[in-house]
């Protein structure tokens, strides 16, 4: 039999020494290394791909990558299809490199007129610039806020400049703003909010529980909008929001589809999807199409390497101001959301960071996700299932997960989550 030839015109016998050569044992030995490596590369690849042929199904798109590239599995990984939410990766993304996890979106609260005897005689003019996590507790804490400043009535009604949303929704007259302040809300709202001064005061919660309000005398009337600036425009309030990075872990959380109007925060579904194709190697350009920030747009497609690949750039953009995955994405098992109920098992919980994707109506289903190991880094993956049921989908993510966690020597992301209210993480100041 001929002797296998190497690069070099060298056969393994040459190379290991053991046919009158002079190659010194120790490149034996980084040879027998190496091969051995390969032998057990090969052997785990094997072993992936009949699990993902078995568990997930042979024409389902999944991907595996370790921390130093090697692929550990790829089974129609080139394949682009409907990632339903995944499309929020890039969109997370193109907002940290646009912003910076520490940006703040800012709603101003302010008077066209004077206050006298409890009363704006004029218009509560808001504008914003696009927070899109303004909810009924914050409304609350800033008509509470008015209240402490002396405003009890506003003469007139409201008056909106900027793309404004309210509640998980574009709210373009403010008419639900405009109701949570005039003491609609939710009593559960107000109890947040009562308890997060009870707490910042290390007082007793107060008695009450109506909650603050204002009231509008043009209440019949529907809220103005204006691209100009009112006369006497006094400014009483500035509203910050949460910091950008728990602002866009909660809605991945969740994966709320308010992300498609905050897209246009990151200059547009285009603009993103520019973004995405700029991260990945020209080969998976074409893999990459984005019709929306949100992924509900039939139009939108990835491949599993593709997914992999933005998930990748959104770590390395992360670690830029020593954050990880964890920060800005649902950890199986412990954040509310989406991954609460899911991979929650003694020995899984806490071990995958990760977004699901769900729009049943394309037949999309999908799990994207990091996984940190004692000897690979961490490994990421992508599970993107089409023409499958959701709930038959989900059943074969999570079991190809759990085969995964069984062949890495996973742990736990080290992650403590923060469990106040979202409304205590925004800031509320009085105008100077």
């Amino acid at each position: 039999m001929r002797p296998v030839r190497f690069a070099g015109n060298s056969s393994l016998d040459e190379l290991l020494g053991l046919s009158g050569g002079t190659a010194p044992m120790r490149g034996a030995a980084v040879i027998l290394g190496i091969l051995g490596a390969a032998v057990a590369a090969a052997a785990e690849q094997g072993t992936l791909a009949a699990a993902a042929r078995s568990i997930v199904g042979a024409r389902q798109g999944v991907y595996v990558e370790a921390a130093d590239g090697t692929t550990l599995l790829a089974q129609a990984a080139d394949q682009p299809v409907h990632p339903a939410s995944v499309s929020k990766v890039p969109t997370t993304l193109a907002l940290l490199r646009k912003f910076g996890p520490d940006h703040r979106f800012t709603t101003t609260f302010a008077a066209s007129g004077a206050i006298h005897g409890g009363t704006l005689d004029g218009d509560l003019l808001v504008e914003s610039d696009g927070d899109p996590y303004l909810v009924d507790e914050n409304a609350v804490l800033v008509a509470e806020r008015l209240n402490q400043m002396g405003v009890q009535r506003v003469a007139g009604t409201l008056i909106v400049r900027g793309a404004l949303t309210f509640d998980w929704q574009l709210d373009p007259d403010a008419l639900r703003l405009r109701a949570a302040m005039s003491g609609m809300a939710p009593a559960a709202a107000w109890a947040v909010v009562r308890k997060i001064e009870a707490e910042t005061a290390n007082a007793p919660m107060t008695a009450s529980l109506t909650p603050p309000a204002i009231v509008f005398m043009n209440a019949g009337a529907a809220a103005k909008t204006s691209a100009g600036s009112p006369p006497l425009e006094r400014l009483l309030l500035v509203h910050r929001s949460q910091p950008l990075l728990s602002l866009a872990k909660s809605l991945n959380d969740y994966s709320n589809n308010i992300f498609k109007p905050l897209a246009d925060a990151a200059g547009g579904a285009a603009a993103v999807e520019s973004l995405a194709r700029s991260v990945v190697p020209a080969a998976m350009r074409s893999e990459v199409r984005l019709g929306d920030g949100a992924g509900t747009d039939p139009s939108n497609r990835l491949s599993p390497r593709a997914a992999v690949t933005l998930l990748r750039a959104l770590a390395q953009e992360l670690a830029l101001t020593g954050h990880g995955l964890c920060d800005i994405l649902p950890v199986a098992g412990i954040d509310e959301g989406t991954l609460k109920d899911r991979l929650n098992a003694p020995a899984q919980v806490g071990r995958v960071a990760g977004k699901t994707g769900t729009f049943g109506d394309y037949g999309a289903s999908a799990l994207i996700g990091a996984i940190p190991t004692s000897d690979r880094g961490i490994v990421y993956f992508a599970i993107l299932n089409h023409g499958i049921p959701v709930a038959e989908a989900r059943r074969r993510q999570d079991r190809f997960v759990r085969a995964l966690l069984l062949r890495l020597h996973s742990v736990a992301w080290n992650y403590q989550p923060d469990t106040r209210p979202a409304v205590a993480r925004a800031e509320l100041l009085n105008a100077p």
